[in-house]
């Protein structure tokens, strides 16, 4: 990955200290148990039985630990429900959250850590793609652990005892993609972050662009720690692009929309569209810069006035986590996640790796984020509503909805 520390700065727990201490406000009622690790203990003072761990790995540091924190909170609160309700199988969870901290190295080590010191029973995480792929093997393959991935992503992930609990670009790409030939036009641009994420998604989406009469004009990859997009703009200008369909991440991201706003692109009619843009990610822009920006999740906040549910949901993370990182889209697949790996522990009655798994292949929750989901037998990924939405004014409007929970196509 482009723009990243050496392995030895990567790892230096002095500079990990430092960097984690100062962003881990939000953890309160955490026990620190070592370098860019923290311990949630359960409030059952007299357990009858040990408690069951579950890790959380996620970026509370680096360029997208808007997400990682966002995905924190949510553990925490789902957890503490659990174990208001009486734990699982009569047994407290304790949760162990380590820090990704942008970085396959640090998620590698922390990770590791996890499985190997404080033995937890599954592992939930991992934000981008590259990081997924770096750490799965010393979950599913060496530490013999679930792992459960809550993030969209670009699909074609089929890894034995590894479940995606996120969208898929069948889910996303299949809802916005027509609605983006209809209220946007039929030239499209690829800005990219050079990674596996968007190179995977972009495949899709060109396939369903040209199928429904569209035409990609360029595509084309850049750096992750890029900041100046000049060049980029420019041909989306002069080649007379009609849609930008985004793949670029932060720390980038804010100052080409911003670049692409001083251009003149939303002037012209140009629509901007981003499919992993969520309420966090609405405040890298100043709004009038980022106006009519489509994207295509599983929630956004404008879902509670339609499902009770979710409001309630939303109320209580906002209880227990104002401020500026909120429950958002990338945060709903770790709420998933959580919720269907209980059900499946239920149904097992025991933490057998096997059990869990065959459990999970069909677990379903009636309510959630977004609404209900179920994951499909056989695939270890989810069904899931899906919801397209424009920013306007600094907020996501919904404008299309999917009728029923939409299939995943995966594995």
């Amino acid at each position: 990955m482009n723009g990243q520390k050496t392995r030895n700065e990567c790892c230096s727990p002095t500079i990990n200290r430092r960097r984690f201490l100062h962003s881990v406000a939000w953890m309160s009622g955490a026990i620190a148990t070592g370098v860019s690790s923290w311990s949630v203990q359960s409030d059952w003072a007299n357990a009858a039985e040990a408690p069951i761990k579950v890790g959380i790995a996620t970026d509370l540091t680096g360029a997208i630990a808007y997400v990682g924190n966002a995905c924190a909170n949510v553990a925490k609160m789902v957890v503490k429900d659990v174990n208001n309700a009486g734990g699982i199988l009569g047994r407290p969870i304790e949760l162990f959250i380590v820090d990704t901290a942008s970085d396959e190295w640090v998620g590698l080590a922390n990770v590791r850590r996890l499985i190997q010191r404080d033995k937890v029973d599954v592992v939930l995480g991992g934000i981008t793609s590259s990081m997924r792929n770096a750490i799965k093997d010393a979950i599913v393959t060496h530490g013999k652990k679930l792992y459960i991935y809550p993030e969209q992503y670009e699909g074609k992930e089929c890894t034995p005892y590894l479940f995606c609990t996120g969208p898929t670009p069948a889910q996303q790409c299949d809802q916005i993609i027509p609605w983006l030939i209809k209220n946007g036009g039929k030239r499209f641009a690829f800005p990219s972050a050079n990674y596996i994420w968007p190179h995977v998604l972009n495949k899709y989406a060109r396939e369903l662009i040209e199928k429904y009469g569209g035409e990609v004009i360029f595509e084309e990859y850049y750096p992750l720690d890029q900041m100046d997009y000049s060049a980029t703009v420019n041909n989306i200008m002069t080649n007379n692009a009609e849609v930008v369909f985004n793949t670029i991440i932060a720390p980038g991201v804010g100052l080409f929309f911003k670049q692409l706003y001083q251009a003149g692109f939303g002037k012209r009619g140009g629509r901007l569209a981003c499919v992993y843009y969520d309420e966090n990610a609405l405040n890298f822009n100043a709004p009038h810069e980022i106006e009519g920006l489509a994207s295509c999740l599983d929630y956004y906040r404008a879902v509670i006035a339609q499902d009770p549910i979710s409001a309630a949901i939303q109320a209580e993370y906002d209880k227990q986590f104002p401020g500026k990182i909120l429950f958002a889209g990338a945060a709903t697949g770790m709420y998933r996640g959580l919720r269907l790996w209980e059900q499946a522990v239920k149904e097992a009655g025991n933490l057998d790796r096997e059990h869990v798994a065959a459990a999970l292949d069909h677990a379903k929750i009636s309510e959630g984020p977004g609404g209900p989901a179920e994951m499909v037998p056989g695939t270890r990924h989810c069904r899931m509503n899906m919801y397209t939405a424009v920013a306007k004014n600094g907020k996501f409007e919904i404008v299309a909805r999917s009728p029923s929970p939409v299939d995943p196509r995966e594995c």
